[in-house]
């Protein structure tokens, strides 16, 4: 029979690595979380609009097997006005088709975890955004921010090397636009829902904000509802800074000391046990 040490060391090891794999980033760079929004209205279940909600996310993972972006309005047999559902789906315009579906797919697996029951929702991984809701906005221009970020300052001549690449992702004159050079690297795309001219609106204002609030950034990223703008110096969009980086670090760190004295505590009562045992 195991000895009370061991099952518990067996035990704490198998929740510490539960707890590394939560903790540590995902493996794919599409699936990494930039930010997600629910409605505050609910839905009940077993009604008309949650049939119409796991239809249409349903049709989306469905369409991003053949497609990068596709839009539906869907309201099943017996629905009324009120459950008609909205949605779309876009993903980055660089992703193979197998590469956006799995995106997608793992994108309306986590809608229903971030905003459980909502009457709409948004969720912006990496690699894809997802969205429905039962108002219309299918083909709305939104130049809403809902996320920014900006890396460290690295001082006035990286500035103007971003300026110049976000001039040119400016004039890219298409959804999805790339550019860079040397280390310096950019992209912006626009929801499809937009007409080029509404989409170069957007971009325009996107890249207007981003130069005003991340200045002389190492990196930054303006995502509103219908349109993201994101640059880096390092040529990547993986862009951790070492705020979290330090975090993680202190959560593992902690996490092992805790580990360490739990397994120190269990060995001490074994010894007192195997005395008393031994009288």
């Amino acid at each position: 029979m195991p000895t009370t040490q061991a099952i518990s060391l067996s035990s704490l090891l198998g929740f510490f690595l539960t707890i590394s794999i939560l903790v540590h980033p995902s493996n794919s760079a599409i699936d990494s979380f930039v930010y997600g929004g629910c409605s505050q209205l609910k839905y009940a279940h077993g009604t008309p609009y949650e049939s119409n909600v796991n239809s249409i996310l349903a049709s989306l993972v469905n369409s991003a097997s053949t497609s990068n972006y596709n839009s539906f309005k869907i309201s099943v047999p017996g629905s009324s006005q009120n459950d008609i559902v909205y949605g779309l789906f876009q993903c980055r315009g660089d992703l193979t088709n197998s590469d956006c579906r799995e995106c997608v797919a793992h994108s309306v697996s986590q809608i229903g975890i971030v905003c459980p029951d909502s009457t709409g929702g948004a969720l912006q991984l990496d690699g894809c955004l997802v969205k429905y809701d039962n108002t219309p906005f299918l083909g709305a221009e939104d130049k809403t921010v809902v996320m920014k970020k900006c890396g460290p300052s690295i001082g006035l001549d990286s500035s103007a090397r971003s300026d110049a690449l976000l001039a040119y992702l400016t004039a890219g004159g298409q959804f999805f636009r790339v550019g860079g050079s040397g280390n310096a690297q950019g992209m912006a795309q626009c929801v499809q829902d937009l007409s080029l001219s509404e989409c170069q609106d957007c971009l325009t204002e996107a890249i207007g904000r981003l130069r005003n609030e991340c200045g002389s950034s190492a990196w930054g990223d303006m995502f509103l509802a219908k349109c993201y703008v994101r640059y880096s110096e390092r040529g990547d969009y993986s862009k951790s800074d070492d705020n979290d980086t330090e975090k993680t670090l202190a959560i593992i760190i902690g996490l092992i000391a805790g580990v360490s004295l739990i397994i120190v505590f269990l060995s001490f009562l074994r010894k007192i046990f195997e005395k008393k045992g031994g009288k």
